[in-house]
């Protein structure tokens, strides 16, 4: 196996610019995203997830789960590169049983500076170190240490989902763990009328949570994203491996769930998906060798178990059938969600319209996994664990 890596590696002199692609007026929007997993001892099959976004839109107003947002004010560059922006910190938690939906939805301003700044203390370099910085009474940062040797998070949630029981607390640390899903991913498209994406992603990494003085050992993944363009439904997935293998797939697609209007799964509607694209990845570290996979499908089944599990609503969480595929190799997937975290959009275009957009993420239990490369065939009894978590999104926001 390859060694552990002691710094992240990759380009990240980016990290804390949100200036890379000129704004788009109501499409522009751009997130700082963390997921950590870590395992429960006492459902070994799952994991204790916490979800974090930084975020911002260069919009008039939003709804954002009942909460209008209207930022009023753009987004400040000075001349050191440092940015000021009016946005969101938003959270949900998941303990293994119960899912605190919101954990943390905060409008506030935030600063972001890379460690070249004038503000940051001490001398940079301008290669990773910085910091988002909510401008909030509790410290709610994200950033990245000099030699961008760990990330750290810092997180206090809202008095009303502590009031339901929530933890108060959340310090994280995000440290490189081996090869290429600790090495940063970066993606840049540009395709017609300045509308495109850029991605910078660390798609594993070993982690430390600490949730009201109480620590914990997993994992972690982050990437940080602007998208400038309208989003249409998808599906994406993604699952840490015990040995540190890392696999993942995205399925955007046309359904007519694109005409939904609000949260409500299993609508009648809901008959087809035509995928649009399909891509995935598998670094497999027991094989030393990382699979771009070209093709993606993904089925979506409601169980019909008399015990099938339930979100807050109480509507059945789906379950996921998941194949990815290329010229070599194959892997085979079943998982099924065990909770629902939902954000829910809705943004006012011109003539009075607006549109909506229901983002659905789902903590996994794996059911079952194949990989086949030539006469190799891997299952799910050749590793301890595999935690993950998939997204579901429908509606169209624009």
């Amino acid at each position: 196996m390859e060694s552990i890596n002691h710094n992240f590696k990759g380009d990240f002199s980016s990290l804390w610019r949100l200036d890379v692609m000129p704004p788009i007026r109501r499409l522009s929007w751009w997130w700082w995203w963390v997921l950590i997993l870590v395992p429960d001892p006492d459902n070994p099959s799952r994991s204790k997830q916490l979800m974090v976004l930084w975020s911002t839109k260069d919009t008039p107003a939003i709804r954002v789960s009942g909460h209008w947002w209207k930022p009023g004010k753009k987004m400040l560059v000075d001349e050191e590169g440092g940015h000021v922006l009016p946005g969101m910190v938003c959270a949900w938690w998941y303990d293994g049983n119960e899912m605190h939906e919101p954990l943390v939805m905060r409008e506030c301003r935030m600063a972001s500076i890379p460690d070249t700044h004038s503000l940051w203390p001490g001398k940079g370099e301008g290669k990773g170190a910085g910091a988002v910085v909510p401008i909030t009474a509790e410290d709610m940062s994200l950033g990245m240490t000099p030699g961008n040797e760990s990330f750290w998070i810092n997180l206090t949630s809202d008095q009303e989902a502590r009031s339901k029981g929530a933890p108060k607390t959340f310090e994280a640390e995000l440290t490189p763990w081996w090869g290429p899903p600790s090495e940063l991913t970066y993606r840049n498209n540009v395709y017609f009328l300045g509308m495109g994406y850029d991605i910078l992603r660390l798609q594993a990494t070993k982690c430390k949570l600490v949730v009201d003085g109480k620590e914990m050992e997993g994992t972690g993944y982050f990437q940080k994203v602007t998208v400038q363009a309208p989003s249409f439904p998808w599906f994406w997935g993604m699952l840490h491996f015990d040995d540190g293998s890392y696999l993942d797939w995205f399925m955007p697609h046309v359904s007519p769930m694109w005409t939904a209007t609000d949260d409500t799964p299993w609508r009648l509607r809901d008959v087809f998906r035509k995928p649009n694209i399909g891509t995935g990845v598998f670094h497999d570290r027991k094989g030393g060798k990382t699979h771009n996979f070209n093709n993606c499908e993904v089925k979506l089944s409601m169980p019909t178990e008399e015990d099938a599990l339930r979100d807050n609503d109480g509507n059945i969480l789906p379950r996921f059938n998941v194949r990815v595929w290329n010229g070599e190799a194959s892997a085979t997937i079943q998982v099924r969600a065990v909770s629902r975290a939902k954000w829910i959009f809705d943004q006012p275009t011109r003539a009075s319209w607006v549109s909506h957009l229901t983002y659905n993420e789902y903590p996994l239990e794996v059911e079952s996994i194949i990989f086949e490369e030539g006469s190799e065939v891997r299952s799910i009894e050749d590793y301890q664990w595999i935690h993950g978590n998939a997204e579901h999104a429908w509606g169209v926001l624009h």
